[in-house]
């Protein structure tokens, strides 16, 4: 049998929920699926933890599984070494006492992060795969700047979100090469957390047309009655955020716009002509959907993500990850979210400017869709050991 890959797991903070919990603990415990609770084909071997707030569970995590946290990110690559001693890292920056800007954006050390992680590897000269929870920086040129990194040492990159590995309902995934349209996105909750996970549901699926991704030439933000304005003028489309709504089961009675007080619309304009927005709609739902014109078909979906614990689709994003440290071959191309990440930073610089629409040549990044994600749900909602109870340690 080979040895088992050795993972390195460096965080901002390890309390109950956060996205270290629901990532990191199934590295240790298993990870709760539909089929069933599978375990861990590879061991963490050592931790860094930024941060310690009050609920922190990360030492306790660490100590039940026998995991050293270690004082720096550097130790945590070496084992207390001096060269990389293991084979994969978990990079996860969400959560934690961190500044935010006046753009509303919190300012998380993931550059920072990825600048030590990316030292280890050069010093040692040895790659590793990388993994980054969420999109890759709050600002275009250090996210840039972490994905120009990893392609110069060789070591296989993923980032992202859990959304494109939710449950669908009905399933929906367009064909590669697939003459889509036009799209919209439906989501919820802050512009900066929940904005970027939108942004993923939207382009998991949009990435699958004809030609590939060709990158975004503009992004508007818009808030309040303009959102509902700019729908009038076709500046996104009505029927196909009508269409993603009705796939939402747990929504009240009524039109959208008599729920949300201040919708928000992120209107992205690709480089290739594709029309799409994600409409953030507060009050009204607290799930995701998606719709899309292929031809002249709308099709749409709910993206259901678990509510509560285990929170399964996190197995999904990990059992992904996992097998990128096993095999060295990423599931799933980066560049969605560095696109994705850049999209983000462009929406909420309109929205500080006054709303303005702000053209986006930076953002031509290119890249072609999966064939298949080695891991993902299959039925409309999480079922089997995803529903059975979650030990603490």
């Amino acid at each position: 049998m080979p040895e088992r890959k050795k993972i390195a797991a460096i965080v901002t903070e390890y309390r109950p929920n956060s996205h270290a919990d629901v990532i990191v603990s199934k590295f240790l415990k298993g990870f709760p699926t539909d089929d069933g609770l599978i375990a861990p084909r590879v061991d963490v071997a050592s931790m860094y933890i930024d941060q310690f707030p009050e609920g922190d569970t990360g030492r306790a995590m660490a100590a039940a599984h026998g995991v050293p946290i270690h004082p720096s990110i550097v130790k945590a690559l070496t084992l207390g070494g001096k060269e990389l001693a293991v084979d994969g890292v978990l990079l996860i920056g969400e959560h934690g006492d961190y500044a935010w800007n006046e753009k509303e954006q919190h300012l998380f050390p993931r550059k920072y992060f990825m600048e030590q992680i990316c030292g280890v590897l050069a010093t040692s000269r040895r790659a590793v795969p990388i993994f980054n929870d969420k999109h890759l920086s709050y600002n275009w040129h250090d996210a840039k700047w972490m994905y120009d990194r990893a392609r110069q040492l060789g070591a296989p990159f993923m980032a992202g979100s859990s959304l494109p590995l939710g449950w669908r309902t009905p399933w929906l995934e367009h064909d590669l090469d697939a003459p889509l349209l036009e799209a919209v996105a439906i989501g919820f909750s802050g512009l900066d957390i929940y904005g970027f996970h939108t942004l993923e549901a939207l382009q998991c699926m949009v990435e699958r047309r004809v030609g590939g991704e060709t990158g975004l030439a503009a992004v508007t933000c818009l808030e309040g009655d303009a959102v509902w304005r700019a729908g009038e003028r076709g500046l996104w489309s009505q029927e196909l955020a009508g269409a993603a709504c009705a796939r939402i089961e747990q929504k009240p009675e009524g039109r959208m716009e008599d729920h949300c007080k201040n919708p928000a619309v992120f209107i992205l304009e690709y480089r290739d002509g594709l029309r799409a927005a994600v409409l953030m709609l507060n009050g009204y739902v607290t799930d995701m959907a998606y719709a899309g014109r292929v031809r002249g078909e709308v099709q749409a979906t709910e993206v259901y993500l678990q509510h509560g614990t285990p929170h399964a689709h996190f197995s999904y994003l990990g059992l992904n990850i996992e097998e990128m440290f096993v095999t060295g071959v990423p599931s799933y191309p980066v560049e969605r979210a560095l696109l994705t990440t850049g999209a983000l930073e462009a929406a909420l610089d309109s929205r500080h400017r006054g709303h303005i629409r702000v053209e986006t040549p930076h953002l031509d990044v290119t890249y072609r869709s999966y064939e298949k994600v080695p891991h993902r749900p299959a039925g409309r909602r999480p079922s089997g050991a995803t529903l059975d109870p979650w030990p603490p340690v």
